[in-house]
């Protein structure tokens, strides 16, 4: 599986696009805000000659969630989150609106995903894990194969996901982070919703907000 982050709109958030020999391919989180972040998006698949199959959400904030609609409509795909993340992507226009955001509203969820599922594209397979704090709905997308984490805003470099936000709560974090994250060996790779890419075995050490050796 390949890894191809983009990172889009005002709040430096990463879009990843996740692909295998078969040429179908996942997009996760896009945030592609104007025709300029879109035009990025399509001409890479395009050059690629890749097959979107899969849309899939972490979480429902704005940043994650402002190219939905541009990639539903472009691939005719279905949406697929959380339920429990429904209420915040039916906040999205409320949102856009205070941050003065131009947003072309989500599309309706198809598809929910729950806690222990597995999804497929091509030859790859993606595990599902419950997350929530930062956001009620938030999961991750583990492929066992590739070692790797997309951990949308749960889990990043030297930091976690702020939890001030409606329906955010720290303990709530803290807690799926010791139990679903650091759980993995050490070698997997997280790919956050903003900043750089870490490791698990580095943010149980190392990370200020929830060291594994709190969590027992």
């Amino acid at each position: 599986m390949q890894i191809q982050k983009f990172t889009f709109n005002y709040f430096s958030e990463n879009t990843y696009l996740l692909y295998d020999e078969t040429l179908k391919c996942a997009i996760i989180d896009p945030g592609c805000c104007n025709k300029e972040e879109e035009n990025a998006l399509k001409i890479f698949i395009a050059s690629k000659n890749l097959k979107p199959i899969l849309l899939l959400n972490t979480h429902c904030h704005i940043d994650h969630i402002l190219g939905n609609a541009f990639v539903a409509d472009t691939y005719n795909l279905d949406l697929h989150i959380h339920k429990k993340d429904l209420e915040v992507l039916n906040t999205g226009i409320i949102v856009a609106d205070r941050y003065g955001i131009p947003y072309h509203p989500s599309p309706d969820a198809k598809v929910f995903l729950e806690d222990g599922e597995t999804i497929r594209f091509g030859n790859t397979s993606l595990d599902i894990i419950f997350t929530p704090g930062h956001s009620p709905g938030s999961i991750c997308f583990i492929n066992h194969e590739n070692k790797s984490v997309i951990g949308g805003d749960v889990l990043f470099q030297g930091s976690i996901g702020r939890t001030d936000l409606p329906g955010g709560d720290f303990e709530t974090l803290a807690n799926s982070i010791r139990t679903k994250l650091y759980t993995l060996p050490d070698g997997y790779t997280v790919y956050p919703g903003h900043g750089d890419k870490t490791s698990i075995g580095i943010e149980k050490i190392s990370n200020p907000f929830v060291k594994a050796s709190l969590s027992f």
